[in-house]
This record gives C-alpha cells, structure tokens and sequence, in this order.
C-alpha cells in the first residue's frame, strides 16, 4: 500500500535551521510564524479565523534518519520512538497547536510555534478543547523532566 501526500502550503518562521528550534509550542510562546496555505486550498480556510488555536500537521522535512530507539532532548536515556516527539521517525509528520492571532487571503499569522522555515504543510484543524483536552495521569518517562521544557531547545541529533 503507498500512500502520498501533497503539501497544502508552506510553514515560515524564524528558525532557519533544527537546531535552536523550541521543543514543543509551550517552549516557543511569543514566537510568530506565518503559515501561507496554497492558492487552490485558499477556499478551504472559510470560517477557520473564529478559532483561537490550531493544529499544523507538517512534514519534518530536515529530519534525519529515523531508529526505533533513541534519546529524547528531555532525557539523557534511549527510549521507543513512538514514546516521544522526536522529528526522526517512520513517518515524519508533525503536530503542533499554535494561536492564531489572524487570517488575511492565503496567510495565517499564528503564534507559540516551534516549526523550521520552509516546512511544508499538511493539513490545518481547529482545536477544540472539549474534544481536545484530556487529562493524563500517567506521563512515562517524562514525569518529572517537564520543567526543563521552556528552557529546552533542539540540536542536530535528529537532523539530516
């Protein structure tokens, strides 16, 4: 089975390279982005400003390649990569809800991003908290090591 995805448009932010880039969009509050979304896709951003957040889906672009056991920014231990949020993985497609701040014609301008310039983009849902939010009770390996995460900035380990 192949499946193939087309990029609906491009992700620009600041961060030109991985390295540097906020581990989470907790870890990246205030940074600004602004998402271009193609022309033929322009239709479908209709009534999407009356949201305050939203989830990007991307393509990790700059990730390396992947193993099914590696060591997390937040711990200095291996761990199963579907166990973390490491960039380098079978399919590198990330997740991130960030604020968006307003939409004119083609551009999103959101906030508390932690995406690498020229990241193609995916898909774009709203968030919804009464669907979104769930309360955890367990956090694995991370229990603990979260409060490192506004400080906290990727390196080169997962990138090409």
């Amino acid at each position: 089975m192949k499946i193939e995805y087309q990029p609906i448009g491009i992700i620009h932010s600041p961060y030109k390279t991985p390295q540097g880039v906020p581990l989470q969009p907790t870890g990246g509050e205030g940074i600004q982005a602004v998402v271009e979304v193609f022309p033929k896709y322009v239709e479908g951003l209709a009534d999407l400003e009356g949201f305050s957040h939203i989830f990007l889906l991307y393509h990790f672009h700059l990730a390396g390649k992947f193993s099914l056991r590696l060591k997390p920014f937040l711990d200095d231990q291996y761990h199963g990569v579907f166990a973390t949020r490491a960039p380098a993985r079978p399919n590198p497609i990330g997740l991130s809800i960030v604020r968006l701040m307003r939409l004119e014609n083609d551009k999103l301008y959101v906030q508390d991003t932690d995406i690498v310039d020229q990241t193609p983009l995916l898909d774009i849902k709203p968030y919804i908290p009464e669907f979104d939010v769930q309360y955890a009770t367990r956090l694995g390996w991370l229990e603990g090591k979260l409060k490192k995460l506004k400080e906290a900035r990727a390196d080169e380990r997962f990138s090409k």
